[in-house]
């Protein structure tokens, strides 16, 4: 309701357009408020509070909601990396020692760490392509866990940092990203019976993975880190799922609440002010004999018609007695 009479404001404003003079800037926007209605005053303050309210909720919500999208993309992260490493212990304490034996004579990639976490990704990656898990080090065992760029400033970041993990964004083919990292330090020195020199590494390790790679680690030397990469898409396009809802929702109420006021305005507002302007525009023509006005209620437009009664009653008693004095 309140929206279509936006129309004759419209109006008013093209009614004194096009303005030559600047200073009768003033005087016309005098004469528009002027010549509104009191329905229209309102209803142009409630779209003017209504826009600033919905604007300033929007604007409150898009950014709570980019910041929940990107604290739930970063939990999804911590679980893929906590399941990893799980994954990585179970190797080390339940896989290795079962097959320990073959694996003297036979190098077993099963009986690594870094293999068994890369494979349990893998399988999720089948149904999950867009998330990621990677045991990068700047001198892999493993070619395919060779650092990239972006990964390795992130290991000569731990180098030089005591940070537990590090979490940031980048953009990929796909989208935006969020990754989480963790530093690969060597903390146990049975690592090094593989890792310290060629001569010192198994035979058969050697015979898969050559001897030009993967060695020269020390003990506490940052070697690598675990990245994990989530996308952040979709838990945007979630979260603005969320946030179209959440307007809609908004404006639906900013409305529904317009019309509520507009016939509130017209019951307790317009309708006795206008019936008190008919009658005092009849008194003021000289039709005194007129029924006073019905008063009911106590506020302030009630006082409004007792005081035009008690005005059209002196008036008429006036009247009256110098109609008498006429006579005498």
């Amino acid at each position: 309701m309140w929206l279509i009479n936006f129309v004759p404001f419209i109006q008013h404003i093209v009614k004194y357009l096009p303005i030559k003079n600047k200073n009768n800037v003033r005087t016309r926007q005098i004469k528009v408020y002027i010549n509104m209605s009191l329905r229209f005053k309102f209803n142009l303050i409630l779209m003017l509070t209504s826009i600033i309210g919905i604007l300033i909720s929007g604007v409150i919500s898009f950014n709570l909601q980019r910041e929940n999208a990107r604290t739930e993309a970063l939990e999804t992260a911590a679980i893929l990396l906590e399941s990893a490493i799980a994954v990585r212990n179970y190797t080390v304490e339940e896989v290795r020692p079962l097959i320990s034996g073959a694996s003297q004579t036979t190098f077993l990639p099963q009986t690594v760490p870094a293999y068994a976490a890369a494979q349990y990704i893998a399988n999720l990656q089948k149904r999950h392509p867009d998330y990621n898990y990677k045991e990068a080090a700047l001198n892999p065992t493993n070619p395919n866990n060779r650092a990239s760029d972006w990964e390795a400033d992130i290991i000569s970041y731990f180098r030089t940092h005591s940070d537990e993990r590090i979490v940031g964004e980048r953009d990929t083919p796909t989208g935006r990203s969020l990754y989480l990292a963790k530093p690969i330090r060597i903390t146990n020195g049975k690592c090094l019976a593989c890792h310290s020199t060629p001569a010192a590494a198994p035979k058969s390790m050697l015979a898969i993975y050559g001897n030009a790679n993967g060695f020269g680690w020390k003990l506490n030397e940052v070697i690598g880190t675990q990245v994990v990469s989530v996308p952040l898409s979709l838990a945007h396009t979630r979260a603005d799922k969320e946030f179209l809802l959440f307007m809609g929702t908004i404006v639906i109420v900013f409305f529904a609440i317009g019309i509520m006021l507009n016939i509130l305005l017209n019951i307790f507002v317009i309708t006795p002010v206008t019936t008190m302007a008919k009658h005092v525009d009849k008194v003021s023509m000289g039709t005194l004999n007129l029924e006073p006005i019905v008063i009911t209620g106590k506020d302030e437009i009630s006082s409004l018609g007792r005081s035009f009664n008690r005005m059209q009653n002196s008036l008429d008693s006036a009247v009256k007695m110098l109609d008498e004095t006429l006579d005498d």
